[in-house]
């Protein structure tokens, strides 16, 4: 591995504790990933600024950088956003103890390493044409920019953006290289998507297609073909946002992005009207609507408009939304331009409370006020129903949207109440194994050696820490998933790879500094969601693997880890019985 000088300066520490931590998770990145050399990156983007998001593991490993006068990032560097508007805390009527206090102390820790604390979620909507190669780690900014940019950047951890901003380098792999910006879908859209609404839920929809024996080394990269002529920024914006749900780093949408190159995919899917509204069907109100949220991710100009157009038609006739039951959320950037032509005030004046700096799936909700959330956006939704919030969420258009703003009659009834026993369940191909198991794998640079031994938990589907682990039992709760309702304290757990939100590193390191995370980990795929945690809080890790250990360990086997001269032995010492 050929490791820039300056980099290997800071992994001996020259440039202080804070560089050297940084230095060493990009080279453990690198070796795991497989890349011999490393790229410059011109930006970064960092994700993991909640309190509600990144919790006490956030806040402690940004304590233990406190201190480092030389720890200060090396390339422009910017951060997402915020748990809350500072200035609207009495409006949103948060009731977690001390919120604002730690969301000043993780705002303040990141601008003490240099950070412009822009607290948007949208890097891609300031006016700004990012190019060249950068370090992203919000999921909805790192998809849109690889469709329909000239900036490349690989689906980065909250981590893995800050060890990159901390020292401007990463390793050259993945979406870095053009052999692997493949599309590894095909998807043929065969009816109209002319709400912004549509296109959030055609890209949640080809996420959920996804099956576990499809090679995606990459997450889901979609050819989409049959759409309109004119796509807008907010169309665009919706699509890449609700696929990046499932792990998409890039897309390929037909007339809007670049062409693709030739590619054998995985699987075809077709999605027709029918399943449009079905899905619609679905995630229609069906009680009580408490509050309406638009602008996940953060509403741009035009989604701000749209949803002011629709309310400038009910207020000439006389209505006014009630207990500022719509809240729209933008960025600063956007806030200040919708400020200045006066769409804000049409909003206000209708009763609606307008919020910067934070996003709907970030913030922590009053729930003897708001039980049942209606939006247009499948990102939040997503987010919403899971452990972060746990609120049931429906999804509608923007028009429809702004409708139940103003009239709460129109969803009357029983709340509905999240049902974990009706979802569907997640396709695994898992059998039990019989007989012994011994394969060779690999570590990390940074790890010398060790030897763990313990109960495996396994599975053959991706675990999403941020909002289905819990953050302070470790127990997995995402209905449909094949260890629902399982601790993953003290176990050797064995998994594919992590999924869903670029925080995922800061939830797993909370779990590990309470003892209720697992004893050693072992991923059968490159993993920079879960690898960053296990890097900087020393805990056993394994991947490379020429046999999948995720189809061939059961859980409730006995297995041993050894890792000697760079190599671990993973073998299993006892088998389980099977279940009857």
């Amino acid at each position: 591995m050929d490791i820039p000088a300056s980099l290997a300066t800071m992994l001996a520490g020259e440039h202080g504790p804070t560089k050297q931590k940084a230095a060493r998770l990009v080279i453990d990145l690198a070796s795991t990933a497989g890349a011999t050399e490393f790229v410059s990156c011109a930006h970064a983007h960092v994700s993991g600024v909640s309190p509600l998001t990144g919790g006490h593991g956030l806040r402690r490993f940004l304590a233990d950088l406190a201190g480092d006068d030389l720890g200060v990032v090396e390339i422009p560097t910017t951060l997402n956003s915020a748990g809350c508007d500072k200035e609207k805390m009495k409006e949103m009527d948060i009731e977690t103890e001390d919120f604002l206090k730690h969301q000043f102390e993780i705002v303040h820790a990141y601008a003490e390493l240099g950070i412009d604390a822009t607290l948007s979620c949208t890097p891609y909507d300031r006016g700004i044409e990012n190019e060249g190669v950068g370090s992203w780690a919000e999921s909805n900014a790192v998809a849109f920019s690889n469709s329909y940019t000239s900036l490349i950047t690989n689906r980065e951890s909250g981590l893995s953006a800050l060890a990159t901003a901390l020292t401007g380098w990463a390793p050259k792999w993945g979406l870095h290289l053009e052999q692997n910006r493949i599309p590894n879908i095909h998807v043929k859209v065969d009816c109209e998507l002319e709400y912004i609404a549509d296109w959030s839920v055609l890209g949640d929809w080809i996420g959920k297609q996804i099956q576990p024996d499809w090679n995606l080394p990459w997450g889901m990269m979609p050819h989409i073909t049959g759409l309109p002529e004119y796509v807008s920024f907010d169309q665009k914006k919706a699509l890449t946002a609700a696929a990046a749900n499932y792990g998409c780093p890039m897309l390929w949408a037909e007339g809007v992005s670049a062409e693709p190159p030739q590619y054998s995919p995985e699987g075809s899917l077709v999605f027709t009207e029918d399943e449009l509204m079905n899905r619609y069907g679905d995630l229609a109100p069906t009680g009580q609507v408490d509050l309406v949220v638009i602008g996940c991710p953060q509403a741009s100009v035009g989604e701000v408009r749209t949803t002011a157009a629709a309310v400038r038609n009910r207020m000439e006739l006389g209505q006014r939304i009630p207990n500022q039951r719509l809240w729209v959320f933008t960025s600063g950037h956007n806030h200040q331009l919708l400020e200045q032509e006066g769409t804000l005030d049409v909003l206000e004046d209708a009763g609606a409370l307008i919020l910067k700096d934070t996003c709907p799936e970030v913030t922590p909700y009053n729930r003897t006020k708001y039980n049942h959330l209606l939006t247009n956006s499948l990102k939040a939704e997503h987010y919403l129903t899971s452990g972060l919030n746990r609120m049931p969420t429906s999804v509608m258009r923007i028009e429809e949207c702004v409708a139940h703003a103003f009239d709460a009659s129109l969803s009357a009834g029983e709340r509905p109440v999240l049902d974990g026993k009706a979802a569907k369940p997640l396709t695994t191909n898992k059998v039990h194994r019989e007989g012994g198991f011994s394969v060779t794998g690999r570590s990390l640079p940074s790890q010398k050696s060790w030897n763990t031994q313990g109960r495996a938990l396994v599975t053959d589907v991706p675990i999403t820490y941020l909002g289905y682990v819990n953050r302070d039992s470790g127990v997995i709760e995402e209905p449909g998933h094949p260890l629902d309702g399982v601790a993953i304290a003290d176990t050797i757990l064995i998994y594919p790879k992590g999924s869903g939100s670029t925080v995922a590193p800061f939830v797993l390191m909370g779990l590990i500094y309470t003892d209720k995370g697992p004893k050693a980990i072992v991923n059968r795929d490159v993993c920079p969601l879960t690898l960053p945690a296990a890097s900087l809080l020393k805990v056993p890790y394994a991947h490379g693997f020429a046999e999948d250990p995720c189809m061939e360990i059961n859980t409730g086997d006995e297995v041993e880890m050894r890792l000697e001269n760079g190599i671990v032995t993973l073998q299993v010492v006892k088998r389980t019985a099977a279940s009857p």
